[in-house]
């Protein structure tokens, strides 16, 4: 029986390969491994009593208000056309240069990351919009797949992220886990602030490596990346300019007003997201993109998203109380505080299963599910909190991209011309994978790139 929870995981696994809906998979293959260890005495049934306390702990969590908060900004967002814009305005301005069209994609997605902070929703409209164009200007398909998806997934880590949110709720939890297991009892804590500041300095380092692969392939190979003609530019450069300043300065205030009031400390997490779904709203009106069916929509997208999402926790708290009363965080302790290379051992093998996860479970589930049982593991081996959630979120970045199950290709595959095929995206991919690794690596060997911030702005 001491492999039950190892074997309630696999069987999850299974089931989400089969189509399964993730949070009935989650609650409905722990409530059939309870009820089996019940009936043969196995499973100490005082276990799910803790389930309720659970439930009303997710309810009344004021950190969890954010997310839906962040997925009505990103949903207002995307449906005030500001991505079009931006998109028409950058090509404009970087057309003339070869790879411009490549710099205008990546810094539309970083905007848009630090906008809206969804990934299928960036990603897909990233595709709608720039891949045609680059089609239609010769770049080679390949590459603009790949810079689509690559640039998409920023999302992930750069704030406001969904997944940074989440991972800072559960790692709180985790942390002050940690420490009473190592005698601290005035532990200290962990906060989505301190995750949104962290991720800042890595994601631009992304970033400037996306950047810098594009500005080798116009030195290299130029025809890969060729500039827009002459003739389809834009010749005045006072309206150009004009236009720039007025497409720029929106999304860029609301992303001052959303992260600069988190830095300076005026406003939680939750505040700042509150202050970025009125923006988004102003935002709108400004752009004479919003009427009640637009808000109707958006509230729709933002009520179906959160919903999933909070049905999820649901289902992966019922699975961790019934893997708990298994005994399998002492497995789990017990695998990797037994690995060679300690803390760095641990660390690599939980990265890697975790990698491996992406290609069939989305970042919620392994936010929810895999976290809470692996966290306080290592955060007992003088980890950093904010360096290990960094490092979790660039990894399922990596993921997102990865052939064959990578969610990002799966969305711009549904948004691609026919002329793509899954066998170009796949190929365009790989180059990113490989920066995505290097930037990996870089934070794993500098974990001040993840901890400098925090502590400057926090006086840790």
């Amino acid at each position: 029986m001491e492999w039950m929870p190892l074997i309630m995981f696999a069987v999850v696994c299974l089931v989400l390969l089969s189509g399964y809906p993730v949070a009935f998979t989650l609650g409905g293959t722990a409530l059939l491994f309870a009820l089996f260890g019940i009936v043969s005495h196995t499973f100490d049934s005082s276990f799910l009593i803790n389930l309720p306390s659970r439930l009303y702990g997710i309810m009344t969590n004021t950190t969890l208000i954010a997310v839906p908060l962040f997925v009505f900004m990103g949903c207002m967002l995307e449906r005030s056309k500001v991505a079009d814009q931006l998109l028409d305005t950058m090509a404009k301005l970087f057309g003339s240069l070869r790879g411009g069209l490549g710099f205008s994609v990546i810094f539309v997605g970083m905007l848009l990351a630090a906008s809206t902070g969804i990934v299928g929703a960036t990603v897909v409209t990233m595709g709608l919009l720039s891949l045609p164009t680059m089609l239609k200007r010769g770049y080679d398909p390949q590459l603009a797949s790949g810079l689509i998806c690559a640039s998409g997934t920023l999302g992930q880590i750069i704030p406001p992220s969904i997944i940074l949110v989440l991972l800072g709720d559960v790692l709180s939890t985790a942390y002050q886990q940690a420490q009473l297991d190592m005698g601290i009892f005035s532990p200290d804590t962990v906060s989505v602030g301190d995750l949104f500041v962290g991720a800042l300095i890595p994601g631009f380092i992304l970033v400037g490596l996306y950047t810098l692969y594009i500005l080798i392939l116009a030195i290299f190979k130029p025809t890969h990346v060729p500039a827009i003609p002459e003739e389809d530019r834009q010749e005045n450069l006072i309206q150009l300019l004009a236009q720039v300043i007025k497409v720029l300065i929106p999304p860029i205030a609301l992303i001052i007003a959303v992260l600069g009031s988190i830095l300076i400390g005026a406003a939680t997490p939750t505040e700042a997201a509150s202050v970025g779904a009125v923006g988004a709203i102003i935002l709108a009106i400004a752009q004479r993109q919003f009427n009640l069916s637009i808000l109707k929509a958006v509230m729709l997208d933002t009520t179906r998203i959160t919903s999933m999402v909070f049905i999820i926790f649901i289902g992966a708290s019922l699975f961790s109380l019934v893997f708990r009363g298994y005994g399998g965080d002492e497995i789990v302790r017990d695998i990797l505080t037994d690995l060679p290379g300690g803390a760095f051992g641990a660390i690599f093998i939980v990265m890697l299963v975790m990698f491996l996860l992406g290609f069939i479970l989305d970042f919620i589930e392994i936010t929810f599910v895999v976290v809470p049982i692996v966290a306080p593991i290592l955060l007992t081996m003088d980890i950093s909190p904010i360096w290990l959630g960094i490092m979790i979120a660039i990894n399922l970045q990596t993921s997102f991209l990865t052939p064959p199950f990578g969610f990002a290709l799966f969305y711009l595959r549904g948004v691609a011309p026919d002329s793509i095929s899954t066998r170009q995206i796949y190929k365009g991919v790989m180059p990113f994978i490989l920066i995505q690794l290097i930037g990996l690596s870089m934070l794993a060997y500098w974990p001040t790139l993840a901890t400098w911030l925090p502590g400057l702005v926090y006086n840790n």
